[in-house]
């Protein structure tokens, strides 16, 4: 979930605050509902396609389970408005790899949705990804502020349209058990440790921890440097322009250290933690009423998509808080996944075109577990108030704001399961009292990845 770029991707906090508020107002609308549409919602006149009739196309995403089902979703909207024929194709990370797999082969995908900016940067040094064409730069320039079409861009030109979007500063709550519990979200670092001490001792794990996707642990590790060290310096470290094993890095471990070092606020201790997936951590939080498996959980927006495979409903038992401050202001950090053209075609180019347009982004907006950098997306496609605030406050936020650093990187890296920071801090996880032995393995890496 990565370039080596410019400062992006920290949405101010007073929009977090705004969008992690419990008691959130509904976005009103009017107008003339599409068929099937939520109340409010606008009917669109609808981005003009080309006819592709039996043109087939394959589309390649990391994404899973429901994620990938509610893509689908958009994909048969493609398959309706054009005549084409949409095949998606599972793909795993590092993304880059598997690409380069498929190109080797002669078989590459027409579109891939990649999760790291690094991929992308890499996928135009190798000369795969293809520039947008008029049409879709219509709709970026259209419906897109400068700052998330820039990320798309390379050397100036444009390669890619930012889908989907993620605001990964965000921790989820059991209302049940912070009840039970008589907890109340903490607004920084101190009251969350102060929060997690008394949810254990009350019988309820703090925390559900997905250990062993390594990229839910540079998320933690990036909301505390952001908020412990600035931005300032996030951007510098983001870059390899300090190295990891400077002083702010060893503050940051050392705080993470003191959640990650108490077994006893982790769901299954520290070997369950290094044994749960990212979707399990969400699902153990949401089940078992006022004794789940664990009272909080820790990542984006796109949390709800795998509460929604619960009985809990977003809203009502399961609530959200911004990740609370640990120096003067609380972090926000941000992801997202950029679509990329790699055959010069007519049917690519039309996807590209969809993507980009508020038509695409409000099927899945519909679905939950979605957000759109997209400016023009009605607000009322979201769900539930709580997607709603989250989405008003990314767009609000315009172009302040901080991506997320992991995603920065170069992905041996960043995105490489089972090596680089991925690994260092899963090893972290796993003894959080090393702190200097986990700064000597990052910076080795980094150096490595970066080539400095």
């Amino acid at each position: 979930m990565r370039e080596h770029g410019t400062g992006r991707t920290h949405l101010r906090w007073a929009a977090l605050a705004a969008a992690g508020a419990l008691a959130l107002t509904a976005c009103g609308g009017g107008g003339e509902k599409e068929p099937g549409a939520p109340q409010g919602a606008t009917a669109s006149p609808g981005v003009a396609l080309p006819r592709l009739d039996g043109e087939k196309l394959q589309v390649a995403a990391v994404w899973t389970g429901p994620e990938q089902e509610n893509f689908t979703k958009v994909l048969k909207e493609f398959e309706k408005r054009t005549g084409a024929t949409v095949t998606f194709v599972p793909a795993q990370d590092p993304i880059v790899t598997f690409l380069g797999t498929k190109i080797a082969g002669g078989a590459p995908p027409d579109v891939a949705l990649l999760p790291q900016v690094g991929a992308l940067v890499s996928a135009v040094e190798n000369k795969w990804a293809q520039p947008v064409g008029p049409q879709a730069q219509a709709q970026l320039d259209k419906n897109y502020s400068p700052g998330w079409k820039s990320l798309g861009a390379v050397g100036g030109t444009q390669y890619g349209v930012y889908y989907k979007a993620a605001n990964k500063s965000l921790i989820w709550y059991n209302a049940k058990a912070f009840e039970a519990a008589g907890v109340k979200p903490p607004t920084t670092w101190k009251e969350l440790i102060t929060a997690a001490d008394t949810l254990s001792a009350s019988g309820t794990p703090a925390v559900s921890v997905a250990g062993a996707d390594g990229w839910t642990l540079t998320d933690w590790f990036e909301n505390i440097y952001l908020s412990q060290a600035g931005p300032e310096k996030y951007d510098r470290l983001a870059k390899h322009e300090i190295k990891w094993t400077d002083d702010s890095v060893k503050q940051a471990l050392t705080t993470l250290g003191e959640l990650f070092g108490r077994k006893d606020f982790l769901a299954g201790g520290t070997s369950g933690a290094l044994a749960t997936e990212f979707p399990k951590s969400v699902t153990q939080t949401f089940t078992g009423g006022d004794r789940p498996a664990a009272a909080m959980v820790f990542e984006g927006d796109f949390v709800a998509v795998n509460i929604g495979q619960t009985e809990a409903k977003v809203g009502e038992d399961a609530l959200v808080f911004p990740f609370p401050a640990v120096g003067a202001k609380a972090p926000v950090v941000s992801g997202g996944d950029v679509a990329v053209a790699l055959k010069p075609s007519k049917g690519a180019q039309a996807l590209l075109t969809f993507l980009a347009s508020a038509d695409a982004a409000q099927i899945q907006a519909r679905e939950g577990g979605f957000l759109s950098p997209n400016k023009a997306v009605d607000p009322a496609a979201y769900p539930n108030d709580i997607q709603r605030n989250i989405a008003k406050a990314l767009i609000e936020a315009g172009d302040d704001f901080r991506f997320d650093m992991s995603d920065q990187a170069p992905a041996a890296f960043g995105g490489t399961p089972g090596a680089g920071e991925w690994k260092a801090l899963q090893d972290f996880l796993a003894n959080p009292s090393d702190v200097a032995g986990t700064q000597a393995k990052l910076e080795a890496d980094a150096a490595k990845a970066y080539g400095n």
